[in-house]
């Protein structure tokens, strides 16, 4: 039996590890998936600092990957009815086993919330087999959903990662309409996905506030009309810089991605009078935002949406997107970088600090 190497994260606090790991039998109706590049994210950064509930340590990180199928057992099939072959680029769902049959799935119409869902590279652990993206192989269960990458590039496709999908999913909530005025809180993956999807929607122009330099040149260059370093100017003066760029008034539809508790706030009173708020960057729990009921939502009749992960639906969009090769070109702005296995530490780190706007695994890479 081959053993295939990955990446271990042991336990919260603790650096990955080297592994090598017997290559699984096939179930009927699975897959071998050789990783061509896999992810790092700030989720990983939360796995490796034990911020995420229910994760069953060790587990192999990664949850956004490319690869080519290198072993099928059985039929798969795409959501078109079509058979995968071997040797096909695809990408995959990273949410397993959704069940189509709970009062989430069924009468809510919110399958993020199923509570049977898994998830690759964070839910599910090494118990379950090679189930992270950091490794030289992954097991496509049987029921995963994969996606052919047809004239997608692999780096191309990665440079949206699981930000595309997630930022799709907000815009998708935010309703943006023709000519609205958006504002991004956030210049991170998925503030850079958000700029372009906002503007693919529909949007007139959007702003956005971030930090550091480096990543607002990358939103400018994704498409957004002003940028503002939130470091340089207090909160008083931030909201007056929105107000100057949209006419006194406000944003349309304001987006928040930073992670940051009090952007919360922020992104109320910044969204003008009867607009519209969607936060999608409160994954983690980083503590409470304060906010006063009647000023910053009741007496604005705002529109306040949470959104939390993706679906099939957000991962099948963002792969045709990613396969135009005029749609998908704004994501060329974002900057890549590439480690290798033994790297894992350092591209973790890389991601923590901010030194590394999108970082990738690469098994195949030498070192």
């Amino acid at each position: 039996m081959k053993n295939v190497l990955a990446a271990l994260m042991p336990r919260p606090g603790a650096p990955v590890e080297l592994r090598e790991i017997p290559e699984p039998d096939l179930e009927q109706d699975s897959a071998l998936l050789d990783v061509e590049l896999s992810e790092v994210c700030g989720t990983d950064v939360y796995l490796q600092q034990g911020r995420l509930a229910g994760v069953p340590y060790p587990i192999i990180p990664g949850h956004v990957s490319v690869g080519r199928l290198g072993k099928i057992r059985g039929r798969l099939l795409d959501v078109e009815g079509r058979l995968f072959a071997e040797g096909e680029r695809v990408t995959f769902l990273d949410v397993h086993r959704t069940c189509n049959a709970c009062w989430h799935c069924l009468v809510a119409k919110a399958t993020t919330r199923c509570p049977h869902r898994k998830v690759y590279g964070i839910t599910y652990g090494i118990e379950d087999g090679l189930t992270g993206g950091w490794a030289e192989k992954i097991y496509i269960k049987p029921g995963t959903r994969c996606i052919r990458l047809d004239g997608a590039e692999t780096e191309k496709f990665m440079a949206g990662g699981c930000s595309l999908p997630t930022a799709l999913h907000a815009v998708e909530r935010a309703q943006i309409a023709i000519g609205d005025a958006v504002l991004v809180l956030g210049s991170g993956p998925v503030g850079f996905s958000a700029i372009i999807l906002a503007l693919m929607s529909g949007a007139l122009r959007v702003l956005v506030i971030g930090a550091p330099d480096h990543r607002l040149e990358i939103a400018r260059a994704a498409g957004a009309a002003a940028t503002l370093n939130f470091e340089s100017e207090t909160e008083p003066g931030r909201e007056q810089w929105v107000r100057d760029h949209t006419g006194g008034r406000g944003a349309d539809v304001t987006i928040e991605a930073t992670g940051a508790p009090a952007a919360v706030t922020q992104a109320m009173r910044y969204t003008r009078d009867a607009g519209r708020v969607v936060i999608v960057g409160q994954y983690t729990d980083h503590g409470d935002a304060v906010f006063n009921p009647h000023l910053d939502l009741n007496k604005k009749h705002l529109d306040v949406r949470g959104c939390w992960g993706s679906d099939f639906s957000h991962f099948y969009r963002g792969a045709l997107i990613m396969s135009d090769p005029a749609r998908s070109a704004p994501w060329s702005a974002i900057t890549l970088k590439r480690y290798n296995l033994r790297q894992a530490n350092e591209a973790l780190n890389d991601v923590a600090s901010g030194g590394s706007v999108k970082a990738l695994i690469d098994p195949n890479g030498e070192g």
